[in-house]
């Protein structure tokens, strides 16, 4: 049974323990290998570090998965440096979820979808966004920042694929795709460059801004009007 302790959104210190973590392959980062081991943040980072840390907070992971938030098309566009920074290695961002199912190659590289019951924890830059399946925060309240809701809110659009995906002030997004409105409907946290979505039909999904492109799901997608002339979201 995975056990988590504490309830704080950030911490001075917290270890991930018992999980099973993703490491890439003799530095390939389209393969992986699965490591038993402590993952230790401090602050936004992975630091080096043994188990136990004292006054951390700890998710005890036995039997959970710990997987990197990466996204491959942003890798792509970020070049090797970016990719080497998404690895679960000391001195790198403190971004990844822990996932109580075990997690293809597949999902890492193009998109992790989870249920919220098998979501332990997501930690973004250090901060926890999710716990047991659930938010930590209302949403909205990130973009209720001026400089946030600049940076985020608005339509950001997959001409090639036939989507547009608005991102409401209200926390709530919906997306159309192939003229079908609200084909999904949802919650979404930011943080960083980093979006956290929960869809109403029951799933979490991740994302990441990068340049003014925001990549999420194999979607590539520019903020500008919407690329189709349709009806008007219930949501919008």
């Amino acid at each position: 049974m995975i056990r988590s302790e504490k309830t704080t959104e950030q911490r001075a210190g917290l270890v991930v323990t018992g999980g099973v973590v993703a490491m890439s392959v003799d530095g390939r980062d389209a393969a992986w290998r699965w490591e038993r081991r402590d993952l230790v943040v401090v602050a936004d980072r992975i630091v080096s570090a043994t188990f136990p840390v004292e006054g951390a907070e700890v998710i005890r992971a036995e039997g959970a998965f710990v997987v990197p938030l990466q996204v491959e098309s942003a890798l792509r566009q970020g070049g090797r440096a970016r990719a080497i920074e998404a690895r679960l290695e000391p001195a790198n961002p403190a971004t990844f979820a822990v996932v109580r199912r075990r997690v293809t190659d597949q999902e890492i590289r193009r998109m992790l979808v989870v249920a919220p019951h098998d979501l332990e924890a997501v930690l973004v830059d250090g901060h926890i966004e999710a716990r047991d399946g659930r938010p930590v925060r209302a949403a909205g309240a990130d973009v209720a920042d001026g400089a946030v809701s600049a940076t985020w809110v608005g339509v950001w659009s997959d001409v090639s694929r036939g989507l547009d995906q608005h991102l409401l002030p209200t926390g709530r997004y919906t997306e159309t795709r192939g003229g079908r409105v609200d084909a999904y409907t949802g919650r979404y946290w930011v943080r960083g460059e980093r979006i956290s979505y929960l869809d109403d039909s029951g799933f979490w999904a991740f994302g990441e801004l990068l340049g003014g492109v925001l990549h999420h799901a194999g979607f590539v997608m520019t903020r500008g009007a919407p690329h189709e002339n349709g009806p008007t979201s219930t949501f919008g």
